[in-house]
């Protein structure tokens, strides 16, 4: 149960709170570029122990379970404390809640659909999403290091947008096929 991967797995949860700590004060420079490498770091686990896993044939029900748990668990605790500190501010937090809610709704969905033995495969467009998603969130937090660069904060916010549109998309897919297995 303790494997390599699943153990990298463990870290990103166990490493949330370090990233949150470092993002907390949006003024202190070094701590969003240390929130910055935390947030890499947790990316770079995130690719290898799913390869890892695969490459050695480990791949356990452990790890299934806990994988999406890290990404969402991270995922969503960088919103909020971008959201709280005003990094995303204003409109901007409407694309953050809607990537928010169709992380919620798609996992209610998938343990739905997994109680009834029904597998949804995640798509290449949700693969998109994601690497969006997270590429805006490093952004963002990449922005709190270095203010003098706004442009980084722009892009970024710009790249949230383009993750909260493939995550309409992605989550209108889910759910239609979602649908078709739940009684009328």
């Amino acid at each position: 149960m303790l494997t390599l991967p699943n153990i990298l797995t463990l870290s990103r949860i166990v490493a949330v709170p370090l990233l949150v700590f470092f993002l907390w004060w949006p003024e202190w420079r070094a701590g969003y570029a240390l929130g910055f490498a935390t947030y890499c770091l947790m990316g770079i686990t995130d690719y290898f122990d799913g390869y890892l896993a695969r490459s050695r044939g480990t791949v356990s029900k452990l790890g299934i379970f806990l994988d999406p748990i890290a990404d969402k668990i991270m995922v969503a605790a960088v919103i909020l404390i971008l959201c709280a500190k005003g990094i995303i501010a204003d409109l901007h937090m409407i694309a953050a809640l809607i990537i928010l809610v169709r992380e919620i709704a798609v996992s209610g969905l998938r343990e739905f659909l997994g109680g009834i033995q029904v597998s949804v495969p995640v798509s290449a467009l949700a693969k998109w999403k994601t690497a969006l998603q997270l590429m805006s969130l490093g952004g963002l937090v990449l922005a709190g290091a270095v203010p003098g660069w706004p442009w980084v904060h722009d892009v970024s916010l710009a790249m949230l947008w383009g993750a909260a549109v493939l995550t309409l998309v992605t989550g209108w897919d889910y759910l239609r096929v979602g649908l078709k297995h739940m009684d009328s």
